[in-house]
């Protein structure tokens, strides 16, 4: 089984790499496969809703996320992580997200998704919220731990002294393992959930 982990900070090696080593320890000792994308650094536009995925079946901005599509597509889990600007995400990793859930056609349901947030001090169940809602809409459940799956620190490392930050992240990442395989077993047993023809509803 494969999770593919987003680093929206745009320090390679800041506080919420820490968060995702914590994880990544675990995935490791359960055997499933992590890969860390940092996207954080990469320089990436927003949607423009041109709509022309819809036809190519990629985003007409051929960059980072045309990249991450198939890793998208082949992972059982996505990981997205993000420090705290403003009680919101790092722009970089919201463009990136936009555009890699509006420009991928393939069925989501099922996948586990994840947010962890990373702030000084205030902001993180904001920015959790705001990055939680990629998954519920896409038919995606979403792994929870012990508690709002945010660490703190402000200078580089500091978070390496926020032990229950660390703690709650090695709880999430078991969780996590833990849906995937159930989810696996389900689908091998039950198959997925029935789908309907989308009704979409204006309000103009």
């Amino acid at each position: 089984m494969k999770v593919l982990i987003l680093n929206g900070s745009p320090r390679t090696d800041g506080n919420t790499s820490i968060a995702i080593r914590e994880m990544v320890k675990i995935f490791e000792t359960e055997n499933i496969e992590a890969e860390v994308i940092q996207v954080g650094t990469k320089e990436v536009r927003g949607c423009i809703a041109c709509g022309k995925c819809s036809k190519t079946g990629k985003c007409v901005f051929n960059d980072v996320v045309n990249e991450l599509a198939p890793k998208f597509q082949e992972a059982d889990g996505l990981i997205v992580a993000s420090p705290v600007y403003y009680a919101s995400a790092n722009a970089t990793l919201i463009a990136v997200l936009d555009r890699l859930f509006y420009s991928t056609h393939f069925d989501k349901t099922m996948k586990v998704g994840a947010s962890v947030v990373c702030a000084r001090r205030g902001g993180c169940s904001a920015t959790f919220d705001e990055l939680n809602k990629y998954f519920t809409i896409s038919n995606m459940p979403i792994a929870s731990s012990q508690y709002w799956n945010s660490i703190h620190g402000r200078s580089q490392g500091e978070a390496e002294m926020d032990e229950e930050g660390k703690q709650t992240m090695r709880v999430l990442a078991r969780n996590i393992v833990f849906l995937m395989r159930s989810i696996q077993l389900g689908k091998e047993k039950f198959g997925l959930p029935e789908t309907e023809e989308h009704a979409w509803t204006h309000f103009i």
